[in-house]
């Protein structure tokens, strides 16, 4: 054994975090390590907080440490309008855009059979309950552009059609500033798919 039983321990904890690999994790132990201890007992304090503290919207299922998240509070948001993503980190990325006024719904997840996610792990049952109560007039679903995220798609777009509710889904296609030559066949169908007006 190359390092110590707790350095090891450190190493491992870190490789548990997506994206990170042996040489990463082994960086981040190391970093900890050369760090003051003071620094070190603020940063555990930290991830310890949030774990407790930070919980799901009772409504849309967004983190928050209150029982409504901020954008389910905010009254001059348009509750006719859902925006469905898969995960908090999406509203993030919507609401930097300053385009969506809505509100959201976050899944948590996609439909995964080979994971064994299903409808029920995601809360969908709960959405549909949302949807029912009349008051959302359109659903945009937000959810990624691979073979889960259009499974979840159309699962929640067939599961809402019988409620009148006018189902879109994001545009995909070119990034602004891309060149059409290095565009592949799936991008530049999509952005057929997601053509408009001008």
């Amino acid at each position: 054994m190359l390092f110590s039983p707790a350095i090891t321990r450190l190493v491992e904890a870190f490789r548990r975090l997506p994206g990170i690999g042996p040489k990463t994790a082994l960086r981040l132990a190391f970093f900890v390590l050369s760090m003051e201890n003071e620094a070190v007992e603020e940063m555990s304090h930290a991830l310890v907080e949030a774990r407790r503290r930070v919980k799901h919207c009772s409504r849309c299922r967004n983190l928050t440490e209150q029982e409504l998240c901020s954008i389910c509070r905010d009254s001059r948001r348009d509750n006719t309008l859902l925006c469905i993503v898969q995960e908090p980190r999406d509203i993030l990325v919507i609401e930097k855009t300053a385009q969506f006024k809505g509100q959201y719904f976050v899944l948590h997840g996609a439909l995964s059979p080979v994971e064994d996610i299903g409808p029920d792990e995601l809360k969908i049952p709960a959405l549909l309950e949302l949807l029912q109560k009349g008051e959302v007039k359109e659903v945009i679903i937000a959810t990624n552009p691979n073979v889960e995220g259009d499974a979840t798609a159309y699962y929640i777009a067939g599961a809402a059609r019988p409620l009148g509710i006018r189902i879109t889904r994001i545009g995909f296609g070119l990034p602004v500033g891309g060149d059409l030559e290095y565009a592949d066949e799936l991008t530049m169908s999509r952005a057929l798919e997601g053509r408009r007006e001008i």
